[in-house]
C-alpha cells in the first residue's frame, strides 16, 4: 500500500493506492470513495474479545471494514471525522506506537491494533485509562484535530505535552502524567494535565485540542439559547 495525503493540514484526504488483491483495514465511517472493483467486508477484527476491548476501552468502532483491491489494484480514499491532518507511518517489528482514542484511520493487514492499560497515573486524563497499541510491520494511518507536529527525541531528552494535544508516542518511551502547576494553576490558567515523555522516541502532537473546542462551544451554545430552553 502506498499512501498519499492531499489538502493538508486542515482538511486532509488519505489516498491509499492498493496493490493487486491487497487488503486494508479502515475505521468505520472513514471511507470517502474507492475505485471500481474494490470490495468491502465488515468484520470484528481480531475476534469478539479484541473488538470489545477496542470499542469499550479504546474508543474505536467494534467493527472494522476490510477493503480488498481487484486483480488490477485499486484506490481507496479516507478522511477523519474532524477537520485536521493525516499521518502515514511505517511500523517496524518491535517498535509499537501508543495512540490516543479516535486517531486510528487505516492500516495494512499486518498491523495489529489492540488496547493497552495506561496505568493509574493516567486516571484523570480526559483520554481515559486505555490507549491503542499499534504493532507489527506495515503502514499505519492516523488522524488529528488540527495539523500533525512530529518530534524525535534523543536519549534522555524530555518534552512536555498537554494531554489534549498528544496523538501518539513510541511504546519504548518513558512517560508520566501530572498536573501543571498547583491546583490554582490547573483551575484558572486554562491548562490541566500534561505528559512528560522521555526519549529516545517519536512524538506526534496535534495543533488543536478537542477538549479546548468543547470548552469554547458549550458556553457559546448556552449563551445563544433562548432563556426558556436553558
Amino acid at each position: 500500500m502506498r499512501t498519499d495525503i492531499a489538502y493538508r493540514p486542515a482538511y486532509s484526504l488519505g489516498i491509499l493506492r492498493l496493490e493487486p488483491n491487497e487488503r486494508v483495514r479502515v475505521e468505520a465511517g472513514s471511507m470517502v470513495s474507492f475505485s471500481q472493483g474494490v470490495s468491502l467486508e465488515t468484520k470484528a477484527s481480531g475476534g469478539i474479545m479484541a473488538s470489545l476491548r477496542r470499542a469499550l476501552l479504546g474508543g474505536e468502532s467494534f467493527f472494522i471494514n476490510e477493503y480488498a483491491a481487484p486483480d488490477e489494484g485499486g484506490t481507496l480514499n479516507v478522511a477523519p471525522a474532524l477537520p485536521g491532518d493525516l499521518f502515514s507511518h511505517e511500523l517496524e517489528p518491535g517498535s509499537p506506537l501508543l495512540v490516543q482514542s479516535g486517531s486510528f484511520v487505516a492500516s495494512s493487514m499486518d498491523v495489529e491494533v489492540d488496547t493497552r492499560w495506561g496505568g493509574a497515573r493516567t486516571f484523570f486524563a480526559s483520554e481515559g485509562l486505555f490507549v491503542l497499541r499499534c504493532s507489527g510491520a506495515g503502514t499505519l494511518v492516523l488522524s488529528s484535530y488540527g495539523a500533525i507536529h512530529e518530534m524525535i527525541l534523543g536519549p534522555g531528552e524530555v518534552h512536555t505535552v498537554d494531554t489534549g494535544h498528544l496523538v501518539a508516542w513510541g511504546e519504548e518511551m518513558a512517560y508520566s502524567v501530572r498536573a501543571i502547576g498547583g491546583l490554582k494553576s490547573s483551575l484558572f490558567s486554562g491548562e490541566g494535565l500534561v505528559v512528560d515523555l522521555t526519549g529516545p522516541g517519536r512524538i506526534l502532537m496535534q495543533t488543536r485540542s478537542t477538549d479546548a473546542l468543547i470548552s469554547w462551544m458549550v458556553p457559546e451554545v448556552q449563551r445563544r439559547l433562548p432563556r426558556n430552553n436553558r
